[in-house]
Parts: structure tokens; C-alpha cells; sequence
């Protein structure tokens, strides 16, 4: 039996190290992506940096025009607002779903992640209320199950960290939050589909305002 590991292409290497550049606005929104610059600074040809670049632009991060290049996305008022009316029919259906098929060992991982949240907030941790968060939504999202769904979530996801404000930092903002995903869960735990899935579309919607 062949057991050889293959080695992922090259341009998804350059994809993924453009990706954190673009995440920790190194490469600002906006910003033009010279082709032939970047592939003589990461070493590479031209062709896995065009790769790469067509990689992001599939997830949304990057966009091209005729004629004029590739540029690291912008996203504005109306982008954000279309993509949490879509964040909040997509991860509504999947705490929906979460709350009818969660098994009792899936509901006490949720439940052990919240109280790392509960933790977080306490300690007015934002980085790590941050990343538990994350991993909150993300558990829900694979108890559900689909995958083209899931697949949908994490591209919009990545588009909103174009973004440099963090809504969390905002007075109230963090304690809010904490309530809500308190809420969400409680109506998973009592496996009500209904509750679960408009809690996390007003969850979504107030995060939403939290980004004025």
C-alpha cells in the first residue's frame, strides 16, 4: 500500500501566506497586488503567484478587473449588510439544525466551550473571547453537518476580516455578546430548533450594528 504523503501544490502555499498578509493588513484593503513584484519577493515565478491570486479571489478577498489587476477587496456599509443577511440564514439554520441532531457528547463540548467564553469575558480577554467564539460558531456549524453551507460561512467569514474594527472592543459590546451566545445555547441544550435558529439571526443582526 502506498502511503506517500503528496505536497500541496505551491500556489497554495503563496495563497496562504498572502491570505496572512491580507489578515494582518500587511496588504491593506484596496491595495493593488503587483503580480510580478510579489512572486520576486516570495522567490516564485509568475504563475503560482497568479494561482494563488485566484485563490483568494474565489473567497472573496481578492478582486480583479479587466485590464487593471488584481486588488485586496473593500468591503463597505452595503457589502457588510449583505453579507450578515446571509451569515444570519445560513448559521440561523445551522443552530436550527444543531439543536434537532447534536448528540449529548457534542452538547456538553458546546457547553464546555461556553464556559471558556464565560472565562474569556470575565477576564476581559478579547483575544481569546475572540478565538472561543470562533470555535463556538464553528462546533455548531459541523454538528449541523453541511458542508456547502459550512463552505459558504467560512468564505463570507474571511471577506469580514477585511475589516480592521473589532465590534468586540466596543463599550458593551463583549457582554452582549456573551449573553447571546449564553441564549443560543440554552436553546440548544433544550433542543429547541425554533429559539435556537432566531436567536442566532438576532445574534448576527446585532453584530451587524456593532460595526457602525
Amino acid at each position: 500500500m502506498n502511503t506517500k504523503l503528496i505536497n500541496r501544490p505551491l500556489y497554495e502555499d503563496v495563497a496562504e501566506r498572502l491570505r496572512a498578509q491580507i489578515f494582518a493588513h500587511e496588504l491593506e484593503p484596496g491595495s493593488w497586488l503587483d503580480e510580478q513584484s510579489l512572486a520576486q519577493q516570495f522567490g516564485i515565478s509568475r504563475t503560482p503567484m497568479r494561482e494563488a491570486i485566484k485563490v483568494l479571489a474565489s473567497e472573496g478577498l481578492v478582486t480583479t478587473k479587466m485590464n487593471r489587476g488584481a486588488y485586496v477587496t473593500e468591503v463597505d456599509r452595503r457589502d457588510l449588510e449583505q453579507i450578515f443577511t446571509i451569515l444570519s440564514l445560513l448559521e440561523g439554520q445551522a443552530a436550527k439544525e444543531t439543536a434537532l441532531k447534536a448528540t449529548e457528547d457534542q452538547l456538553t463540548e458546546l457547553d464546555n466551550l461556553h464556559h471558556r467564553l464565560e472565562k474569556a469575558a470575565a477576564d476581559r480577554d478579547l483575544e481569546q473571547f475572540f478565538e472561543v467564539n470562533v470555535k463556538f460558531h464553528e462546533l455548531i456549524q459541523d454538528i449541523a453537518g453541511n458542508k456547502w453551507m459550512n463552505g459558504v460561512i467560512a468564505d463570507l467569514r474571511k471577506v469580514l476580516k477585511l475589516q480592521r474594527r473589532d465590534s468586540l472592543s466596543r463599550t458593551g459590546r463583549l457582554q452582549n455578546s456573551l449573553i447571546e451566545h449564553r441564549e443560543i445555547l440554552q436553546a440548544i441544550l433544550k433542543r429547541d430548533a425554533i429559539s435556537a435558529e432566531a436567536l442566532m439571526r438576532k445574534h448576527l443582526a446585532q453584530g451587524l450594528e456593532a460595526t457602525k
